[in-house]
């Protein structure tokens, strides 16, 4: 089966430019082996580094260089430098299979990646087939993960942020809601299905569901009218950035909505693509899940904040924390394995017993591989001509119905 899927691989690399699959012309090395005296251990990325998600590829490429740049600073991992092997997945599947390939055939056998659920799933079984480790910093789909496999996060699951969201209606005394979700893609169906669940333990109301045909559409006016008239309280809206700051929220007013908006961690760096001249009030009343909160004040954050704000001269999003969270998953998994081989990397973060005490906390995973750890609820709000985040509360367990 490996022997079949490197031959794919190779197809793949030929098609694609030579930037992309490197210009390297010796034979591939096996992925996942033990790096070779005096050579740096590789560490793959995959993220959408252009395209309409580029801002998280480049979150999760500073997040990664930066603990990387520390990690060799400080003498690297078992006496071994880290190298970065990036590639472009553009935020389609497709493009997340080919990325894949092409790190294979360079001999990667640990990644990080790639970030969002329909990504990622798209090369699970790859992973597993071709014994690579895969480590995505943000994929939260349930699936993404399962037991005995080389696939594993730094992130918390649908299951878990999008039953918060639920108990936030309830705990905020809401009894009718509404969802506006896209049923094609992984991520916000995964993260509907988790909110109706929970809103069924809850016993919070769901009084208008609609939907979108893709994660990318540029008008909801049609879908928040429905919410308006249906006289819901909350709705949840999982999508990304790049809607909610341009069309989502604005449109949602417009159309007559004045309710809470909530969503889930898609929604950090909205504020960056809030349009010039838009009306920064209807962004009042919108909450969203995420993985940390860099005004935290303990130490592992603050420091991470600072060489962060040093290095590149802004506050990380919570995409470039898990990245770099995920680096440091990968040195405490080698060291305790003594061996920088995706089996023996694989079994080490397989072992239930490790703690990771990281940025966006300490935690040990569970037998799927993702981490057992809590969530921060966060708003916007208009302040002095933007928008800004404050943040509402931390989750560290879901409450009882």
């Amino acid at each position: 089966m490996k022997r079949r899927m490197l031959s794919l691989a190779l197809a793949a690399c030929l098609a694609m430019s030579l930037t992309a699959c490197g210009s390297k012309e010796e034979t591939p090395a096996a992925p996942g082996g033990d790096s070779e005296a005096g050579s740096p251990i590789l560490l793959g990325t995959i993220s959408p580094n252009t395209g309409n998600l580029a801002t998280y590829g480049s979150a999760i490429l500073n997040g990664v260089n930066l603990a990387v740049e520390e990690i060799n600073a400080a003498g690297g991992v078992l006496g071994t430098t880290l190298e970065v092997v990036s590639a472009d997945d553009q935020g389609d599947p497709t493009e997340c299979q080919n990325a894949f390939n092409s790190l294979v055939t360079q001999g990667v056998g640990l990644i990080v990646g790639s970030v969002t659920s329909s990504c990622t799933s798209a090369i699970t079984d790859a992973a597993n087939e071709e014994e690579v480790c895969l480590m995505s910093p943000s994929s939260t789909a349930d699936s993404i993960t399962t037991e005995d496999d080389y696939v594993f996060r730094a992130c918390y699951a649908d299951s878990f942020q999008g039953a918060i969201a639920a108990a936030y209606a309830k705990q905020s005394g809401l009894a009718r809601v509404g969802v506006v979700y896209c049923a094609a893609d992984t991520y916000s169906k995964g993260l509907y299905d988790s909110f109706s669940a929970a809103c069924e333990k809850y016993g919070v109301e769901i009084a208008a569901v609609e939907s979108t045909a893709s994660m990318d559409v540029q008008d909801y006016t049609n879908q928040f009218a429905s919410m308006a008239k249906a006289g819901v309280e909350l709705v949840y809206a999982p999508y990304y950035y790049d809607v909610i700051g341009p069309y989502l929220v604005t449109q949602a007013r417009a159309a007559g909505y004045t309710g809470i908006i909530m969503g889930a961690d898609g929604y950090d760096g909205t504020p960056e693509y809030v349009v010039d001249g838009a009306d920064l009030s209807a962004f009042n009343e919108v909450y969203w899940t995420n993985h940390y909160d860099p005004a935290d004040e303990s130490e592992l954050v603050q420091n991470f904040v600072k060489a962060f704000q040093d290095r590149y001269g802004e506050t990380p999003i919570a995409m470039s924390a898990l990245a770099y969270d995920c680096v440091y998953m990968y040195k405490q998994a080698i060291e305790a394995a003594g061996a920088s081989d995706a089996a023996a990397v694989r079994d080490a973060l397989a072992d239930n017993s490790a703690t990771y005490e990281r940025v966006t906390g300490t935690y040990s995973l569970d037998e799927t591989g993702t981490p057992v750890k809590g969530a921060t609820i966060v708003s916007f709000a208009e302040q002095d001509g933007a928008v800004t985040t404050t943040l509402v509360d931390v989750v560290k367990e879901l409450p009882d119905a």
